[in-house]
This record gives structure tokens, C-alpha cells and sequence, in this order.
């Protein structure tokens, strides 16, 4: 097992100090790495999949994504893009979940920067990971409440006189940040729970959306009158995105963030780790399951959703009855076609409705276990307070911090929805290079040092490592490429500067104040 520094030092078949009663591997592995067990271990296999499932969520980040990826490239973009970006994206799950299996804490990302970047550079690498993380993902659920508020007002507005043609009713910007406050303090009520509810809640989280995801592919195509044929799915390439941006692959590395921003969030089941049951073993599997599962029932939601797309620029046409969102406009068109009316495609918004807001919820969970480990090391500002855990040993206080900083986050929408963009890439671009670190520093820091745990990926870890490290490094660039031509502050992608901006914060924190007292993870319990 592991001490400070990554030096490993074996203990006698997990057994505790009772009498030899069996004792579950992941409490025994926590106390190994210097940690009293404070929050209630009551999570399954499937109950850890279950929260990174539900934050990954098919229908919530392809419904969100899918106008990015038809105006650039269209149906190739994302019919391919999809197992491309799967295909890496499965690289640095199985590098996260070797690494996970022998440091099977709430911190997760931070906690193994720690460990693998060695005594000399454990503190700032822990640092620079964990606000990575940290920040990663409160942006991940602003845009994901924030997304559910934008559907919200999009289901009102096409219930309301036919919609964008008929004079509907349109919430403002205003009312879309009331809409997105209200979700949030649901989430933060849900999340205050014990984990057996929240357990539960996972659980229909990830039903909802594998049953949801199996009905829209199937009920849409067959509901539309009109149908794209099988030629225009696989091989329709879409240059026309009215953004002036004209090179193939240009158009398509910007179709892939449809897929890049839809499956991320996964490191959720290592900050679940300390409520899991064997989280050695299930936490890896919570990760790499997650990942494979949302690929698979993504691509179908994606086929079953294009084949009823006919009608590019109208789907994105600001005029039409959805106001320019595609899915809605596709749901609503699939059933007023038929029927005369687009009452059934307003329930299918609301199927993805309900997933997104199991996403959020199972988000909220994730930020506040990380903020929960984060300040258990000191790193946070009123650390001991956001680190207390209630009766129900649930951290109570870091879940109300989650969703009140996701709410000042969604108020820069109110000024630009630019600036709000900016701040939302950093959900997918900041969150990964999160993951990124500790998997470099195990490849180069810790190759010949890192003891895997029961999961490992024995001699092919370092060159997937290096896979992930190099696929992370790309999309780095690749979704910094402009967006829009010409490039004026509107059209300008602001990703560079909001993860530049980050990461600048980041290291003159540690260089003005943190190096001289954060020590990285401060273990609690007697040696």
C-alpha cells in the first residue's frame, strides 16, 4: 500500500485490528493512506457507475451539443467523431481507473498528482490538479442546469400559441438565471440527503437514461414522415455553418466537441470512492463502465436522431418554431407532421428534461465530495467549515458551496453570453487537463515507482498513458481553433484565454501564498 511520497508498504490481507473480521478493501486501503472513514460507505458497483453514468448523460450532452455538431460537418462529425473521441476517451478511463485502484479517495484527481509527482513536486502538483478539478467541474454543472433552464424555456415557448412563428412565450434572460437558480437549489436540497437516498436516485438516474435514449432513437425516426435516408446519415458531410470557417478538417475537429463535451464527468466515480463498497476494484470499474456503456448508447441516440434530420439550415434557422434548437425543432416537427400537432415532441423534451436534471443532480454530488477532500487538505478557503460532514455523514456544507458557486457562475450569462461561454469551456478543455496531470506524472515522474492496486493495466499502462496524455494535449489546441470568421470579440473562441486565465490564477496563488503553507494531502489519523 502506499505512503507519503508513493514509497508502497504492504500490510497483512487487509485485515483490521478487531479480532480478524473481514474488513471491506477500500476502508482498509483509506486507512492505509492515512484517512479516518467519515462519509457512510453504501455505494455499489452499480450505484458508483450509476453517478458518473447519469453526469456523462447521452441526452443531456448531445441534445445540448447537437447544433455545434450539425453546423460543423454535420452527420459525419458526430456519426464518426463519436468513436473517435470514444475510442481516446476510453484510453483515459482505463489510465484513471489504474491509478484510482491504488489511491481510492474523494480527492481523486489532486490526491494522486500527490503521490505520483514525488516529495519536491507533491504540493504544487496537487495544487494546480485539484483547482483544475475543482473548477472543472462547477463550470460542468453551470452549463448543465444552465442547459436545462435553456430547454425549459424552449418547452415553454413551443407550448405557448405553436411556438417561435406564433408568437410563443419566450423567458428572458432574467428569468432563464431564476429558472437556473431554482434547479440548483433543488440539487443542493437532494444532495443533502443521506447517500442511501442519493444511492437511489443514482440508480433511476442511470435507468432513466439508458430507457430514454432507447425511446427517442426508436419512437422519433418512426414517428417523422420524412426520413433521412442511410447515405446522408454516414456520409453527409455539412461545410455549409455560415461562420465562414471553410476547411474540412477544421469544421470537423469543432463537430467533436458535441462528443468531447458529452463524455466527460466520469471522474466521478473516484470521488465516490470513499462511499463505495471494495472502491479499489468498483471505483476503476464505475469509471471505465460509465465510459463504454455512454458510447454505446450515445451512437444509437445519434443515428436515431439524424435519421429523422432533413432540413439542416431550417433546424438551425433562428426562426423557426424552436427558436433555432435543433432537437426540439426535430421532436416537434417528428409528431406535428404526423398528428397535426407537436404535443408528443414536447413530452420527449421533457424525457430529456427529467436526464438532464439527473445529471446536474448526480454533478452536485460529485463537486461536493471533491470540495469535501479539497479542504480536508487545507487547500480551500474556510477548509474546516466546507469539510464537516452532518448525522447522515453527508458534507453538507461543500454541497450548499457547489451549487451557490455554479449560480454565480451562470451570472455572467446576464452580461454576455460570450463571457459565459468562455467560462462554460473550461468544463471540457480544464476538467481534462485535471485528468491529464496525475496520468503524466505516472507515466514519467512514478513509471518505474507506481505500485497499481487489484486493477491495473500491467505493462500496457504507460503506453495508454502516454495515449491519453497526447489525446488530452490535442483537444487542448484543437478546441482553441476559431469558431468563426471573421474573428471580432463575438465570434472570438475564448477558450485559450478562460483556461490561460485559469491556469495563470492557479499559479500565482501558489507562488504569491499557497507554497508557503498548502502541503498537499494532510493524512488524519494516527500513523
Amino acid at each position: 500500500m502506499v505512503s507519503g511520497g508513493g514509497d508502497r508498504m504492504e500490510l497483512p490481507s487487509h485485515q483490521p485490528p478487531n479480532g480478524g473480521v473481514s474488513q471491506d478493501s477500500g476502508h482498509a486501503r483509506l486507512h492505509e493512506l492515512g484517512y479516518k472513514q467519515e462519509l457512510k460507505r453504501d455505494l455499489s458497483l452499480l450505484s458508483n457507475f450509476a453517478f458518473s453514468f447519469s453526469i456523462i448523460s447521452v441526452l443531456t450532452g448531445v441534445t445540448t451539443l447537437y447544433n455545434t455538431g450539425l453546423r460543423y460537418g454535420g452527420p459525419v462529425s458526430f456519426v464518426y467523431g463519436w468513436f473517435i473521441t470514444g475510442v481516446f476517451t476510453i484510453f483515459v478511463g482505463l489510465s484513471m481507473g489504474e491509478i484510482c485502484s491504488s489511491y481510492p479517495t474523494s480527492g481523486g484527481l489532486y490526491y494522486w498528482s500527490a503521490k505520483l509527482a514525488g516529495p519536491k513536486w507533491a504540493p504544487f502538483a496537487s495544487w494546480l490538479t485539484g483547482w483544475f478539478n475543482i473548477v472543472g467541474q462547477w463550470a460542468v454543472t453551470t452549463s448543465v442546469d444552465f442547459s436545462l433552464a435553456q430547454l425549459i424555456n424552449v418547452i415553454v415557448l413551443l407550448s405557448s400559441r405553436g411556438g417561435n412563428g406564433g408568437g410563443g412565450t419566450s423567458i428572458n434572460k432574467y428569468g432563464t438565471i431564476g429558472i437556473h437558480a431554482g434547479i440548483l437549489f433543488l440539487h443542493a436540497l437532494i444532495n443533502s440527503l443521506p447517500i442511501s437516498y442519493l444511492s437511489l436516485f443514482g440508480q433511476v438516474a442511470a435507468a432513466w437514461n439508458v430507457a430514454g435514449v432507447f425511446l427517442l432513437m426508436i419512437l422519433i425516426p418512426c414517428v417523422a414522415t420524412e426520413r433521412a435516408s442511410a447515405k446522408f446519415v454516414f456520409t453527409h458531410f455539412n461545410t455549409d455553418n455560415g461562420e465562414g470557417v471553410s476547411n474540412k478538417f477544421h469544421i470537423f475537429v469543432l463537430g467533436l466537441l458535441l462528443s468531447q463535451y458529452t463524455i466527460t464527468g466520469y471522474d466521478a466515480s473516484a470521488h465516490m470512492t470513499e462511499e463505495t463498497k471494495s472502491a479499489d476494484t468498483n471505483g476503476p470499474k464505475g469509471i471505465i463502465s460509465s465510459i463504454v456503456i455512454s458510447i454505446i448508447v450515445g451512437w444509437g441516440y445519434i443515428l436515431g436522431i439524424t435519421f429523422a434530420v432533413t432540413d439542416i439550415p431550417y433546424l438551425l434557422d433562428e426562426n423557426n418554431e424552436a427558436g433555432g434548437y435543433a432537437i426540439a425543432e426535430i421532436f416537434y416537427l417528428a409528431f406535428k407532421s404526423r398528428y397535426g400537432s407537436g404535443v408528443g415532441g414536447i413530452v420527449c423534451l421533457g424525457v430529456v428534461a427529467v436526464a438532464i436534471f439527473f445529471c446536474g443532480m448526480s454533478s452536485v454530488t460529485s463537486n461536493s465530495r471533491m470540495a469535501y477532500a479539497f479542504s480536508r487538505d487545507g487547500a480551500m478557503p474556510l477548509s474546516p467549515f466546507w469539510h464537516k460532514v452532518n448525522k447522515h455523514e453527508v458534507p453538507v456544507n461543500a454541497v450548499w458551496l457547489s451549487a451557490f458557486i455554479s449560480f454565480c457562475m451562470a451570472l455572467t450569462s446576464l452580461g454576455s453570453l460570450v463571457a459565459f461561454n468562455a467560462m462554460v469551456s473550461i468544463a471540457t478543455i480544464g476538467l481534462y487537463i485535471a485528468y491529464a496531470l496525475p496520468i503524466f506524472f505516472r507515466v514519467t515522474m512514478a513509471r518505474k515507482s507506481f505500485v497499481p492496486g487489484p486493477f491495473n493495466l500491467g505493462r500496457y499502462g504507460v503506453p495508454i498513458g502516454w495515449i491519453s496524455v497526447l489525446w488530452v494535449a490535442t483537444i487542448s489546441v484543437l478546441f482553441s481553433l476559431p469558431v468563426a470568421y471573421p474573428i471580432t470579440i463575438e465570434t472570438l473562441n475564448y477558450t485559450p484565454i478562460a483556461v490561460g486565465g485559469l491556469l495563470i490564477v492557479t499559479v500565482l496563488a501558489w507562488i504569491l501564498s499557497a507554497r508557503h503553507w498548502f502541503k498537499g494531502p494532510i493524512t488524519n489519523i494516527e500513523a
